[in-house]
Formats: structure tokens, sequence, C-alpha cells
């Protein structure tokens, strides 16, 4: 009895430990759990706090960023370098050689990749005169410029530019429109059946190929324009008259000018008659001579007989 009684004991107490351990663990992982459970709730509420505000942070840079873009979208790109824009000059530049200078400025245009579109002289004095017209790239427009003004002494310079964007991207617009016309009347063209469809369809496609290469070339004109700016020299020596000078007044003004005047109407009188001399020879001696015999022959005397006079009547008496 009292070895059972041991035993019973003792698988009792092997349950009560067994329990009190399971127990204990149950209890362990509640904690652990609940404890998770919160972290990550801490974890969540701090990441989604976080993320609204990495996101808001992102968004305001974002907008902040694309703002102008945004704003713009609708507008043309106001970037110089994304517009298309023509640059002209004129400038008027007094050197010592002009020879010399010419030289230098054509040499100048063409170290900048440009090129001499024109080249006019006047006199080799010292009052001569050189128009230059220099084309360059829009790039070294202003370079160019600053170079030329530095070969003498600058009397004048004038810049125009003219902006062709719109007028760009519309023909870029036009050409791809009439591009995809011109392949729709060759396929048209190549499904015809009949000789009066092939004539119309042919016809057609000639008018529309031709408006497409009118298009294709006022773009390489305006391409051309905006790649190369012109610039016009003119290089005047140091006894040339100034373009600008303000006119002088006076009586001997006037005298010299109305003196110039006389010889310049009687220069031009001179040579019409020099003109018209030859005509005057060779028409004026034949008329001269036929008028000199017709004029002979009226003064000759007419041969004509003399007719005699009739013999008097006497005159009769009446009876007394």
């Amino acid at each position: 009895m009292t070895t059972m009684g041991a035993g019973m004991d003792g698988q009792v107490g092997r349950r009560r430990g067994a329990l009190l351990a399971a127990t204990t663990l149950a209890a362990a992982l509640a904690l652990t759990g609940c404890g998770a459970g919160d972290s990550g709730a801490r974890d969540s509420a701090g990441t989604a706090a976080e993320a609204p505000a990495a996101n808001g942070g992102e968004a305001g840079r974002d907008a902040a960023a694309g703002a102008p873009q945004g704003a713009g979208a609708g507008a043309p790109d106001l970037r110089v370098d994304q517009r298309a824009i023509i640059y002209t000059g004129r400038m008027r530049v007094q050197v010592d050689d002009v020879d010399s200078a010419a030289r230098e400025a054509t040499a100048v245009a063409t170290q900048a990749g440009g090129f001499v579109g024109g080249d006019q002289r006047r006199s080799a004095d010292a009052d001569a005169v050189a128009e230059l017209e220099l084309r360059v790239p829009a790039a070294k427009f202003t370079g160019v410029v600053e170079e030329i003004a530095k070969l003498g002494r600058q009397q004048s310079r004038q810049i125009d530019t003219q902006d062709v964007t719109e007028e760009t991207v519309d023909l870029e617009a036009r050409i791809t429109s009439q591009r995809a016309r011109v392949e729709s009347a060759r396929r048209l063209l190549s499904r015809a059946t009949s000789i009066t469809d092939l004539v119309s369809l042919e016809n057609e496609l000639g008018r529309r190929e031709a408006d497409l290469a009118s298009l294709e070339a006022k773009k390489r004109r305006l391409a051309d324009l905006t790649a190369l700016s012109t610039i016009t020299v003119s290089l005047a020596g140091p006894a040339a008259k100034d373009t600008e000078d303000e006119a002088e007044t006076g009586f001997l003004v006037g005298l010299r000018g109305g003196w110039k005047a006389f010889l310049v109407s009687m220069t031009v009188l001179l040579t019409v008659l020099g003109a018209l001399l030859p005509w005057l020879v060779a028409l004026g001696v034949p008329l001269v001579a036929l008028l000199v015999v017709l004029r002979r022959r009226r003064r000759s005397p007419a041969l004509v007989a003399p007719v005699s006079a009739p013999p008097p009547v006497p005159a009769t008496r009446s009876a007394p």
C-alpha cells in the first residue's frame, strides 16, 4: 500500500509540474505576443507617420521642382537655347588700311566656322570702303562682332533678332501632315483600277508632293538663317565720309550742289548727244542733200515759150 501511495504521489507531482510548466510557457508566450503586438503597432504607427512625412517631403520637392514645368506646360519654352532665333548685325568700323582689315575680318569669320557671303570694294585710296557680308554660326555671333570691332574705331553697330520658333514648329507640323497626305495618295494610286482614277490620283499626288517640297524648302531656309547669322561689315578708310554725318547748309553748299547738278546734267546731255550722233550723220546727210536738190529745182527758170500779146484793137467812133 505504501509503495502504491508513493507511486501515486509521484505521478500527481509530475502532473502538477507539467501543468505548472505549461501554464508558465503560456503566460510567457502571451506576454511575448503582447509585446510584439505593441511593438508592431508602434512600428507600424511610426512607419505610417513617417511615410506621409517622407512622401509629403518628396511630393513637396517634386511639386517645387515641377511647378514651373506644370505652369508652363501650355506656354512655349522660354529658354533661349531651345528657341529658333535669327541674328543679323550691321556695323561700320574706321580702319587705317581697308584691305588689311578686310583680310583680318575674313580670317575671324573663317576661324569661327563661317564664310564670306559677299565682298564689295570702292576705291583704293584713303577714302576706300569695303562692304563684307559674313555668315558665322549663331553660337559665335557675339564673339565675331566683338573681334571685328577691335580692328579699328567702331562708328556704328546695329544688332537685330527675329524669333521664328512658332513658325518653325508650325512648319514641322505641316510637313508631318503633308507627308501623311502624300503617303495616302500613293496608297490610293497603287489601288487604282481605271485610267480616269489613275490620272486623277497622279495629279493629286503631284500637287501634294509639290506642296511638301515647298514646305521642306522653307524649313531648310529657316534652318540656314538660324544656324548661320549674317553680319554686314563696312570697313572705311581714314578719309571716308561717315554716312551719318549731318548735312551741311549755307549758300556755298547750295552753290556747290547746284554746280554738281549742272555738271551731271551736262554729262547726261552730252552722253545722249553722243549716242544720237551716228544716227544723225547717217540720216541727216542724205536728208540735207535731198533738201538742197529740191531747192535748186525750185529756183531754176521754167522752160516755157513766151506768149505774144494780141494787137490792140482801135477804138471805134460813133456817127454824128
